[in-house]
């Protein structure tokens, strides 16, 4: 059995007990955090939070309307995933899809005037909900530090590799 690699396993790096406690509170705090918007969303306007992200990005986009697979790839989901949020929201009358002219394979997601107004009615109180969850918590300098954590967290994870396995891509 010369093919078999013999050689003892490394030891993986186990986190110490500070860093145990620091990665339980994020994964608790970010759980927490999540049911909270949801919560709120489902109560103000009867959408999860991923449909509000998405509404966002619409609102936010010149002329209220994205690409299918830019709207996936900015909301890091399946575009199996997205396609059940957009019908939801078109059942609503929030989003219609329009084919790509140059693209008969391509969509896009359009915001509608109903949509739009919806998102102008609920953003005050998500936001109230934000920062009344998150912001007021932190002083200045706790935001500015945990600002820079996760933009560096974020710039590390995001795949540079084209053929990466990406959520968007499924």
């Amino acid at each position: 059995m010369e093919y078999m690699n013999t050689a003892p396993a490394e030891e993986p790096r186990w986190l110490s007990d500070e860093e145990q406690r620091t990665w339980r509170a994020y994964m608790h705090a970010s759980t927490l955090l999540e049911d909270h918007l949801d919560r709120q969303l489902q109560r103000d306007a009867g959408m999860p939070h991923v449909y509000y992200g998405l509404l966002v990005q619409l609102g936010e986009a010149p002329r209220r309307r994205l690409r299918m697979t830019e709207l996936a790839m900015n909301a890091k989901i399946t575009r199996s995933r997205l396609s059940h949020a957009i019908a939801r929201l078109e059942k609503n009358g929030w989003v219609r899809r329009e084919d790509c002219p140059s693209d008969k394979r391509g969509q896009f997601a359009v915001l509608t005037d109903e949509g739009y107004e919806v998102l102008r009615r609920t953003a005050p109180g998500h936001v109230a909900a934000v920062r009344q969850a998150f912001f007021d918590r932190l002083t200045p300098d706790q935001q500015n530090a945990l600002g820079d954590a996760m933009r560096i967290i974020a710039e590390g994870l995001q795949p540079k590799d084209a053929a990466a396995d990406l959520p968007w891509l499924r």
